[in-house]
């Protein structure tokens, strides 16, 4: 039997452990001795403090290993880990790891770590590697207005990302795609690909053969809260971009009246204008101008180059509301302009 530890945080990285803990219990189930593999611990970031009282919130991951636990009388160790030092490795060595696979885990491994397993580490990374390293692939495939991504099992190696391909899928992209969105999309290919790896590692022994990245490396950046800034000189296809890429964090925000307003749906209106006549491609009006109430589509917004149909916002410290929500109580909204 393939023994697993499992790293990673986020809401994504919890839907790739409950495909990969849901096939494992199959596995284990079957026949196929040969096949059977067990996740027997995840590695995580600590709790998080949050909300009025700053209440210690395990990560997505940790929930989910819990939630197993209890629902299944499973002993899945929590190994929530700010830093893996000499103690914490000697913890993670208690379970007996084969194999160390991670989504989304976020965090810089050494040697010593990858010691620890018979056949190193795996990374479920959502780029076409080498293209977009790093931490924010998703949204630079989004910002930067492709037409197809992809997704990628890399051996871990000791650079970012730097590591051979086990497999590699690509995914075209229809330019309506969110963050969000296409993060759970990943989470769910990935997912998949990572149980047939690790199937097939348990039946041969070995990991599949790898092969180098090819082309020329690229890397993306760090996000910030402030890159959510909407600049309304840019173009509309753009922003309509920038909108996606945002969503759900750090999301995108604009200035309307001196109160900050946060744009949270929107499209650029040459997608639809070829078929609806009443919405304009482009006008001479200033960028940030708010043009008009359309009840059909939404709120029309120029940019510095074509317009940006607006279809939910949501005032600061108020609740998101839908377009139509959002005109019953905005009195002279309409010829503002937003900064």
């Amino acid at each position: 039997m393939l023994r697993v530890l499992y790293g990673g945080s986020p809401a994504a990285a919890a839907k790739t452990l409950e495909l990969i803990l849901k096939d494992s219990a199959m596995s284990m189930n079957s026949s196929l001795e040969s096949e059977k593999y067990k996740i027997v611990g995840v590695l995580t970031n600590p709790p998080t403090a949050k909300g009025r009282h700053k209440d210690l919130i395990p990560t997505d991951v940790a929930q989910y290993a819990q939630i197993w636990n209890e629902a299944r009388g499973d002993d899945i160790k929590i190994f929530a880990l700010e830093h893996i030092k000499e103690e914490a490795r000697n913890a993670i060595a208690t379970v007996k790891p084969d194999i160390f696979v991670c989504f989304a885990y976020g965090h810089i491994l050494g040697p010593k770590f990858f010691s620890l397993f018979k056949y190193g580490g795996v990374n479920l990374h959502p780029s076409l590697l080498p293209k977009y390293r790093g931490a924010t692939p998703v949204n630079a495939a989004i910002l930067n207005q492709d037409t197809e991504t992809g997704y990628a099992l890399q051996k871990m190696s000791l650079g970012i990302d730097e590591g051979d391909i086990l497999f590699m899928e690509r995914v075209g992209l229809t330019g309506t795609e969110t963050s969000e969105l296409l993060l759970n999309k990943f989470a769910l290919y990935g997912g998949i690909a990572i149980t047939n790896l690790l199937r097939q590692t348990a039946k041969t022994g070995s990991l599949p053969d790898a092969f180098p990245q090819s082309g020329s490396a690229s890397y993306c950046t760090t996000i910030k809260k402030e890159d959510g800034r909407i600049n309304w000189q840019d173009s509309a296809d753009k922003i309509d971009a920038q909108i996606r890429a945002y969503t759900p964090w750090p999301g995108c925000y604009t200035t309307a009246n001196g109160q900050q307003l946060r744009i949270l749906k929107g499209a650029a209106a040459s997608k639809i204008a070829d078929q609806d006549t009443a919405i304009p491609k482009n006008t001479s009006a200033v960028a940030g101008t708010v043009l008009a109430y359309i009840k059909q589509r939404g709120i029309l917004v120029q940019t510095g180059d074509g317009v940006l149909i607006v279809t939910e916002l949501q005032w600061q410290a108020k609740k998101a509301m839908d377009y139509k929500s959002f005109m019953n109580g905005a009195r002279n909204f309409i010829g503002s302009i937003l900064e």
